[in-house]
């Protein structure tokens, strides 16, 4: 195993979900029902959207040049982040 594959991958996406949408919900579901239940379904759930992304992504390898999906990667990057910004920005309220 890659070891320094997987320590920068373990906290690139430990970072990028602390204190986002998905972690707010599980704190406010925990906040009301059964903790192990409430970490055991966001457990399983992480991990079976983590699958379909490693799937999907190896089956773009295949058909895809590495170059290619990172400019593709980067630009929907901007573009998500650019669909959450500019409504934001015309409507301040």
């Amino acid at each position: 195993m890659d070891w320094k594959l997987f320590f920068s991958t373990f906290a690139l996406v430990f970072l990028a979900e602390l204190g986002d949408k998905t972690q707010l919900t599980v704190l406010a579901q925990s906040a009301v029902h059964g903790r192990l239940a409430v970490c055991l379904a966001a457990c399983l759930a992480l991990c079976a959207s983590t699958l379909l992304a490693v799937l999907f992504g190896g089956l773009l390898s295949r058909y895809v040049p590495p170059r290619v999906l990172h400019l593709l990667s980067g630009a929907l990057f901007i573009l998500f982040g650019l669909l959450l910004i500019v409504p934001a920005l015309k409507n301040p309220t």
